[in-house]
């Protein structure tokens, strides 16, 4: 048996011991008062044997309720006391016929009828009833007619409250069995909620990300060990939920009260990866990325939310490290690659040269330009933001770069029978930087024909609308998986596909590409199926 079983067991038994000592005193509580009206209105009464024993018994009936653990006995022991009980007021009464103790009687017949069912209920009328008219008989009295109702009455009233009795314990008993069913029902609920508490508990400080959970007033709920942490790490009591001073990405912009991460996400706002700088500059600092998602009722209605900070400083710090060396390594290698493309230029210069020569000289000519192209490129990705892209605005004609681009690319287009369609011929006049979309429509051509099919196809457009133009470069080429789409203008990012061909490429065209756009205040855009062909869009204002 298991511990909380023991436990289940003795508080029955002390339920029980504690019921018959009560039923006991009610009894002995009533006859007190009948002793002590009998000794205030008739003194000599109370000196009468049967009055005076019958009072006794039940006195000590009631010490020895109270001093033997009945518990330990059979139940049907404890039905003695009532059955004496009975005796012992029929004693009194017989002692005292005026003070109307046989009414006494509804004590013991409550008690049997309670505690033993329909068999207590009869035991107790029976030999309640049985003794009331033996006690007639022997006192010598005539039996007449008027003599009947007080033989009768008393019997057919103990007979009524013993039936009313079993009824009500019946209903009381089942009653107290679905209580007990409800309560166990209850008590498994909340033995199995607090495991999963507990659980819960357990896995949100084992994680190494910090968890907040507060309701639709803002106050917290849950706080994880991690998020602790994050604040004892700065001296801040373990209760604060932010830092009182958040910087923004670049270090040293504080973020406006409105505008922090808790604040938010108490509003109900729903954002991920929200960088957000702790400690002050030059100081001991960590990143955070926020992110929150707020929670609802059944009805629709805010609820709270949870906000959970995923320390990033390391990541941010090797991306900037990684930044750095590319940029160092990209100036290291443009001065040397400009220095050969000019002796390789001079080199072809010369008419003297054999065929078998100049086309070696091509060949490293071609290559030193894709590599210097290349680091370009890295240098672009590896700058600044805001010295990412220097534009220059003015009128351009963009069905002309279109033009241009694609007489570029056409011979690396027919290398391969790739055929390159410009449905642009109408001039598209648009205020922008003539020199950065035509570097935009070349990486476009440049991937649409990389990454074609043999003797596949090529479509250029422009449509122009009154307020914008959409530049559509869409091939026949791979295509991309809904995966590779999210992440294409990741920086460095290249497909699976493409990384396990000869294709050369550094992943950073496509993500300069989009910057140039959207520093034009458009975007851009990709819809792709594996197999059938991408097709890309470039959305952009006809004017700033």
């Amino acid at each position: 048996m298991s511990r909380g079983s023991d436990f289940t067991e003795a508080e029955r038994r002390s339920r029980f011991d504690r019921a018959v000592f009560q039923s006991q005193l009610l009894l002995a509580a009533a006859l007190l008062l009948m002793v002590c009206a009998a000794y205030i209105f008739q003194p000599t009464a109370v000196l009468d044997p049967r009055f005076f024993g019958g009072v006794a018994v039940v006195f000590v009936l009631t010490a020895a309720s109270a001093l033997v653990p009945w518990s330990n006995f059979p139940r049907q022991w404890a039905g003695i006391l009532p059955l004496i009980d009975i005796f012992a007021i029929i004693a009194v009464r017989e002692g005292n016929s005026q003070l109307g103790a046989g009414l006494l009687l509804v004590f013991p017949v409550i008690w049997l009828s309670s505690y033993f069912g329909l068999l207590g209920a009869i035991v107790s009328v029976v030999t309640s009833s049985v003794l009331l008219w033996i006690t007639a008989g022997l006192a010598g009295a005539p039996l007449v007619i008027n003599s009947i109702p007080s033989l009768l009455v008393l019997p057919i009233t103990l007979s009524f409250i013993a039936t009313t009795t079993l009824a009500t314990s019946s209903r009381t008993a089942a009653q107290r069995g679905l209580l007990r069913q409800q309560a166990d029902l209850l008590e498994v609920a909340l033995r199995r909620a607090r495991r999963q508490e507990q659980t819960l508990d357990e896995v949100l400080n084992a994680v190494t990300f910090g968890v907040v959970a507060f309701d639709k007033n803002g106050v917290q709920t849950i706080v994880n060990r991690a998020n602790r942490a994050y604040q004892t790490e700065f001296g801040l009591p373990e209760s604060t939920i932010e830092h009182p001073v958040l910087y923004r990405p670049d270090r040293v912009t504080p973020y406006a009260d409105d505008e922090r991460p808790f604040a938010r996400a108490v509003g109900g706002e729903r954002f991920d990866d929200t960088v957000t700088w702790l400690g002050e500059p030059g100081q001991h600092r960590i990143a955070l990325s926020v992110s929150s998602r707020p929670l609802t009722s059944p009805d629709g209605e805010l609820d709270g939310g949870v906000m959970v900070s995923r320390d990033v400083t390391a990541e941010i710090n090797a991306i900037q490290a990684r930044d750095d060396l590319v940029a160092s390594v990209s100036h290291e290698l443009r001065t040397p690659l400009t220095s050969i493309l000019g002796y390789l230029e001079l080199a072809l210069d010369d008419e003297q040269l054999d065929a078998t020569t100049r086309s070696m000289l091509e060949v490293a000519s071609s290559n030193a330009d894709r590599l210097l192209a290349l680091v370009a490129d890295l240098l672009t990705a590896a700058s600044e933001k805001d010295q990412q892209i220097v534009m220059s605005f003015s009128q351009c004609d963009l069905s002309e770069i279109v033009a241009q681009s694609i007489q570029a690319q056409t011979p690396a287009a027919a290398e391969r029978g790739i055929t390159i369609e410009n449905a642009s011929l109408e001039p598209v006049l648009i205020e922008a930087d003539g020199f950065r979309l035509r570097q935009v429509v070349d990486n476009l051509l440049t991937n649409a024909i990389k990454y074609n099919v043999e003797n596949g196809s090529v479509t250029v457009a422009v449509a122009a609308a009154d307020e914008r133009v959409d530049l559509v470069v869409s091939d026949t080429g791979i295509g991309l998986s809904d995966l590779e789409q999210s992440k294409l203008f990741d920086r460095y990012f290249r497909a699976e596909g493409v990384r396990q061909s000869t294709i050369h490429g550094s992943g950073l065209g496509l993500t300069i590409s989009r910057d140039i756009v959207r520093r034009h205040g458009g975007d851009l855009t990709v819809t792709s199926s594996l197999g059938v062909g991408t097709r890309f869009t470039a959305s952009i204002p006809r004017s700033r």
